[in-house]
């Protein structure tokens, strides 16, 4: 099914990758997402349905930002909701683990080059959880600052690159009690060795300041930025000035460890209310730059938060307990927005002079939102009238 007006609503350089009579057609779109746990994901079913058609449903469930439950009141041929549950039980964590990242870079090197360096963040994200607890789920429900009107959690890690223009996740990982942070940095690490990629610096968040995560990433020589914590008063003390500099600090600990701070100085300018000068800090590893340039490379960072109000578009809706089905659900939805940022990267990089760079005005996330759940009402059938209990006297 084709689009009947143009995907760019804006002029087109001459020789781009997509001509004035192409089209990026829905069902390709579609295609793609599948395909990528179609060809990572077994599932063993008998009978006329296929694991195709389940992953397709898991498709429609996400673009629609539906349930299981829900999904059938807006799709004809979809998989009943006794057969989705039943066949979705199969799936077990540990093998849901090891082969998720192959999911989430099924198509990652449309937009990294293997050898290339490229900068990473590692971050926690929580989805808020309703219901009660149990030996099935009690290991994977943390307990945070109250958000939503709750404090219970199901957990993740993710790897995320923040290069501009390049920003996918690479590994999502539940979150277990009882184990540390440095395990999950170091399986993150892990994986983009896998992919043959380099780390030219990691940015963590305050969560990360601890002495035994400065200990592992100095000793595997990963460069990386961590923001202070301005609790103490040597580190209030070493908050002030009015040039941009570098400080040493002596961290408290058995042995005591030193840190190397970057302190970049800025004009708030009555942002968040406040006036005058600021000192940011960055305990850095592995960096030889100029303060400012640490503080705006951790400034991209928070392309991580951009993504997660992206994937929460395309979560699909649950109330299971099932960590297991979870954590399938979170996959898809960082999928989604990874298949997205490959297909800008396949379709939309103008041919041009100097770096290559992608028109993203010619393809929005919400357009690509929109004709994911066209191709699913297409192959699926959209239901066309709903069943009445009686007509009006």
């Amino acid at each position: 099914m084709g689009c009947r007006r143009p995907l760019m609503p804006f002029t087109q350089r001459k020789r781009t990758t997509c001509s004035k009579n192409s089209h990026l057609k829905p069902k390709e779109c579609c295609a793609c997402a599948v395909a990528a746990l179609d060809r990572h994901l077994t599932i063993p079913i008998q009978g006329p349905l296929t694991q195709t058609d389940l992953f397709q449903a898991l498709m429609g469930m996400a673009a629609m930002n539906q349930s299981v439950h829900s999904v059938t009141g807006f799709l004809e041929r979809v998989p009943c909701e006794t057969s989705l549950r039943y066949h979705l039980k199969k799936l077990a964590m540990d093998d849901l683990e090891q082969k998720s990242t192959a999911i989430l870079t099924h198509f990652v090197y449309h937009v990294l080059k293997p050898g290339n360096a490229y900068q990473f963040a590692i971050d926690y994200t929580h989805d808020p959880y309703y219901g009660t607890t149990s030996s099935e789920n009690e290991s994977y429900i943390v307990r945070s600052k109250r958000k939503k009107s709750t404090n219970q959690f199901y957990s993740y890690v993710t790897l995320y690159v923040t290069t501009r223009d390049r920003q996918m996740t690479l590994a999502v990982y539940p979150v277990r009690q009882g184990t540390s942070k440095v395990g999950y940095i170091a399986r993150c690490l892990d994986r983009i060795a896998e992919l043959g990629l380099k780390v030219e610096v990691l940015c963590l968040d305050r969560e990360f300041y601890t002495r035994k995560v400065f200990g592992f990433l100095t000793r595997v020589r990963v460069p990386f930025i961590v923001p202070v914590r301005k609790h103490g008063k040597r580190m209030k003390e070493l908050l002030k000035g009015t040039r941009s500099r570098y400080a040493e600090y002596r961290m408290k600990a058995k042995p005591p460890l030193l840190l190397t701070i970057a302190i970049a100085v800025t004009y708030a300018q009555g942002k968040r209310g406040k006036h005058g000068v600021e000192n940011l800090g960055y305990v850095v590893g592995g960096l030889a730059w100029n303060p400012r340039r640490v503080h705006q490379t951790y400034r991209s960072r928070f392309a991580i938060e951009a993504s997660y109000l992206m994937r929460n578009q395309v979560k699909p809706r649950t109330s299971t307990k099932n960590p297991v089905i979870r954590y399938l659900y979170a996959i898809i939805s960082f999928l989604l927005k990874n298949v997205w940022i490959a297909l800008l990267w396949m379709h939309f990089s103008p041919v041009k002079q100097g770096p290559r760079t992608i028109e993203m005005r010619a393809f929005r996330f919400n357009c690509f939102i929109i004709i994911i759940g066209d191709a699913i009402r297409a192959a699926m059938g959209r239901v066309k009238g709903i069943p009445v209990l009686r007509y009006p006297v």
